[in-house]
């Protein structure tokens, strides 16, 4: 049995009779691997143990880690390779890691302290927040690849960062943004209290003196907020005259302006009310909007381009005489010969010329079992190599790839428009056209009416009618309920999903590591000679260690030891276990060591495997991917809504209909490439359905980008979360369930802050033009209505209770 204590490294399960132990902080301990052992003592003999007794989370297990090959690292070395990621000043260099498996604070102290113990290393700073460690080493004293190595060492992956310059620009503007928002409301505060003192209805004894310069002051104040916070209104509206469009930048710009102007004219002619109080508000929350709308697609862009970090940074090239030199992936040249090692990723799309193997292309078709490919079969990049050593002739590099066909499907999906959009465009355009008609026949009648008013009665029209509520009505909404939905682990990265939520009709749902869990596990071991199952599950282990293939993961790890294991791809693996010849894996090639029939499997769920000797076969394992506990649950709750269900899955074996079976979906379709997903998916909306997808991979993200609303599994790769519009943080589907009926009670407080905004503009509107309300009253009233608006989108602050399904 394993000790329930878990190794003293990562927590994780410590097998029976475990060797590898090591006295740390003055009590003896267990690990699960030679890994965690190697770490510990590495970070033992540094004189950091003390890192045990301050961490918060347990450590990554190191075989999580990627793997680092020796003469990879040695590229990084090169001075060519160094020119885009290492600055040189003299002898000083400084470099910038991106670092893996950080699990709480005291990781940065571990790693700072142990890299300034390095000899040359001056300067060693970690940003928690987003795992960056800023490097300053003496270049003749140590070497990079040296630097990532002793990280290596404590139990820690690294690798040079290199930023996206889209994602730069992105950020540099979302700080511009968030400078402008800062400002706005600091000076918007300022300006209120002066222009609250000016008002009659306060009955401050004010000097003219003091009035005069609270009105100057309220002027210097606001001319920031209109001339930088609000420039980017300006701007936007003049691009869109001059494509002859009508937008709510019109709008704003014109009530800002023409707010604005008034009061300098208040201020120089001492007659009339300042309207500077009202600009500021209204500056301030239009930006605030603006500003979430903006993080939300700094989010969603930021990582697309990172789809290259799916492929190694290098790779082994064959010369003309056979022998192998490491190169980096730019120098590659359609026709090269590579050599593919077991564990490593092929680098580009190629044929096989010599070997065979297993190769994992979960991420490009969802099929999380490794696939046999033979000789003169194609193979593409981004895959990885399970079982044997390949040598491949280069057929495709770049945008050629597969993968990059990928990316093209992503983004020809996401230049779609949607229509709910271009309705949204069209509405706003008759709504401004209408008030902007209607001020204009106000100020005509009162030109003819009493000219000395007109301008005031046309300001108050415009500020009454500045669609203030309007803008903030679902803005406010969908930012509280963004937070709820956050404490329940749904990330909504698109502003879009609560609304459209509620025209779902259709869910279209991913297999693997979306509905299961997306690994494999032992799922029963049935012992067919005198061996009990653990004994069988020690044995199997004692070979499988020596594998890359998902299998070896899902028996663990055993104490015994096997010699001259030999890989057959595609059937299984041959090793001598206690004197003994053992071999798993394909039935026909277990039963051929012996001679023996194959024994009868009770039933075709699963993935079955045989263990077997020179005498007998020993045992049957069973290994499943299991499905996630709440999923039926979740699945009650789409038909409880009316929704069709429909599952879609890379995979091509008979689980994928066991488990449309099991959940009683309306459909179930297996061996589906990217593309066909995608075909699916649109021919499933040019029937009027309204597509809900729930997946994850690389293989989902054209139809995450399609989908009418798409949410991402938390596990999810980088990818296929920033295509999506949620991210499911939790990886618990039960919170999907709590978070649509938080997003059902959004629909409905939008609605009602859009029909409180239409009415108090309906209302208001008539007086003004009368002249019964003053521009004065008309701000003080559409910020009593932006008011309400806000406090009504609050009560979605409250999480409801959700009644659980039995």
């Amino acid at each position: 049995m394993a000790d329930l204590s878990g190794c003293y490294h990562c927590g994780l399960p410590v097998p029976a009779g475990s060797t590898w132990q090591l006295e740390v902080l003055g009590a003896p301990r267990q690990f699960c691997c030679p890994g965690c052992h190697a770490v510990c003592q590495s970070i033992v003999d540094a004189g950091l143990a003390s890192y045990y007794q301050h961490r918060s989370e347990p450590s990554a297990n190191p075989q999580d880690l990627p793997k680092v090959i020796s003469d990879e690292l040695a590229l990084l070395d090169r001075r060519d390779v160094q020119e885009d990621l290492v600055r040189h000043e003299g002898d000083s260099s400084e470099c910038l890691l991106l670092v893996e498996g950080i699990s709480c604070a005291a990781c940065g102290w571990l790693i700072e302290r142990h890299l300034r113990q390095v000899p040359g290393v001056s300067e060693a700073n970690l940003n928690l927040s987003n795992h960056r460690l800023s490097l300053r080493w003496q270049a003749s004293q140590a070497k990079l690849s040296q630097l990532i190595s002793e990280l290596r060492r404590i139990g820690y992956a690294a690798q040079p960062y290199q930023p996206d310059q889209a994602a730069q620009q992105l950020q540099q503007e979302n700080r511009r943004a968030l400078r402008q928002l800062g400002l706005a409301g600091l000076l918007w505060m300022q300006v209120m209290m002066a222009s609250m003192a000016t008002w009659p209805e306060f009955n401050i004894d004010l000097s003219a003196d003091m009035h005069l310069i609270l009105r100057w002051v309220s002027l210097f104040m606001t001319t920031p907020i209109v001339l930088y916070c609000c420039a980017d209104f300006f701007r936007g509206a003049l691009r869109d005259l001059r494509t002859r469009r009508l937008t709510m930048d019109v709008s704003v710009s014109l009530a800002i302006g023409v707010a604005y102007v008034a009061g300098i004219w208040t201020c120089f002619s001492g007659n009339g009310e300042l309207y500077f109080d009202a600009v500021g508000m209204f500056a301030f929350f239009l930006l605030a909007g603006r500003y979430l709308e903006r993080r939300a697609r700094e989010r969603t862009a930021s990582k697309t381009a990172q789809l290259v970090n799916l492929l190694p940074a290098s790779c082994l090239r064959l010369n003309a005489s056979g022998a192998s030199e490491r190169v980096l992936l730019k120098e590659l040249a359609v026709g090269d010969l590579l050599e593919v090692l077991p564990g490593s990723v092929v680098p580009a799309d190629g044929v096989i010329s010599q070997g065979q193997s297993s190769l994992d292309e979960s991420l490009l078709t969802g099929e999380y079992l490794p696939v046999l490919r033979r000789n003169g079969e194609t193979v593409h990049a981004g895959t990885l190599n399970v079982e044997g050593p390949l040598q491949i002739r280069v057929t495709a590099l770049g945008d050629a790839s597969r993968l990059s066909t990928i990316v093209r499907l992503l983004e020809r999906a996401q230049s779609e428009k949607p229509r709910l959009a271009e309705l949204a465009d069209q509405v706003a355009q008759y709504f401004l056209i209408s008030v902007l008609l209607l001020s204009a026949v106000v100020a005509y009648a009162w030109w003819q009416i009493e000219p000395e008013r007109a301008l005031w009665i046309v300001l108050a029209v415009l500020v009454a009618t500045c669609p203030c509520a309007l803008s903030l009505a679902t803005p406010t909404a969908l930012t509280t309920a963004t937070g709820t939905l956050h404490g329940l682990g749904l990330l909504l990265t698109r502003g879009h999903v609560l609304e459209t939520l509620g025209h779902i009709n259709t869910v279209v749902l991913d297999k693997t590591g979306t509905l299961t869990e997306g690994k494999l596990s032992l799922r029963e071991i049935r012992p067919l000679a005198a061996l009990n199952p653990e004994q069988c599950r020690s044995l199997a282990a004692a070979l499988e260690a020596h594998s890359e293939h998902p299998i070896a993961r899902a028996l663990g790890r055993g104490e015994q030891h096997a010699d001259n294991v030999s890989n057959h791809p595609g059937l299984g693996l041959e090793g001598c276990v206690d004197g003994q010849i053992l071999r798993i894996g394909q039935p026909a090639f277990v039963c051929a060591l012996s001679g023996c029939a194959i024994p009868q499997v009770v039933q075709d769920s699963g993935q079955w495997l045989l263990l077997g000797n020179q005498r007998d076969p020993l045992a049957w394992f069973v290994l499943d991917d299991r499905l996630r506990s709440d999923a039926l649950a979740l699945i009650d709750t789409f038909r409880q809504r009316g929704w069709r269900c429909e599952l879609l899955s890379g995979d091509s074996g008979p689980m994928v209909a066991e488990l449309g079976q099991q959940l009683a979906l309306d459909a179930a379709l297996g061996g589906q490439t990217p593309a066909a997903k995608l075909a699916h998916v649109q021919a499933l909306q040019q029937q009027d359905h309204k597509v809900l997808m729930l997946g994850d991979g690389v293989n989902d993200v054209p139809v995450l980008a399609a989908a009418d609303i798409s949410i991402a599994m938390g596990s999810a790769t980088d990818l296929a979360k920033t295509s999506a519009d949620a991210v499911l943080l939790s990886n618990r589907l039960d919170s999907l369930r709590h978070s649509l009926a938080v997003a059902q009670r959004t629909r409905t407080v939008i609605r009602q802050n859009l029909a409180w905004a239409c009415l108090y503009n309906l209302l208001v509107l008539p007086f003004a033009a009368i002249g019964w309300v003053t521009p004065g009253w008309a701000a003080l009233g559409m910020s009593i209505s932006s008011l309400l608006v806000v406090l009504n989108a609050l009560r979605l602050s409250h999480q409801p209770a959700l009644k659980e399904q039995p």
